[in-house]
């Protein structure tokens, strides 16, 4: 199941098993740096949110939501102010 988030450009493949359980996840998105001098405590925090979504969405949350997409740029945004 292929599922498109409204913030960041985020991609979620999520794999179930036959009785719909959640076996396999994979998750793209343009939260990361990738410029020349690539700031690596930036793209650690990302990586951070980028496992948070996946679990989330793995677990059954919904992720689709507009609040949902509110709160990752929230989270986002104090990684940028604070980093």
């Amino acid at each position: 199941m292929k599922i498109k988030l409204a913030a960041h450009g985020i991609e979620l493949d999520i794999q179930k098993d036959d009785n719909g359980n959640p076996i396999f996840g994979e998750i793209t998105s343009f939260l990361h740096e990738v410029v020349v001098g690539t700031d690596e405590p930036f793209n650690a925090a990302m990586d951070g949110i980028e496992s948070l979504v996946l679990a989330q969405a793995m677990a059954g949350f919904d992720v689709t939501t507009p609040q949902y997409a509110e709160a990752i740029e929230t989270a986002v945004e104090a990684c940028a102010n604070n980093i």
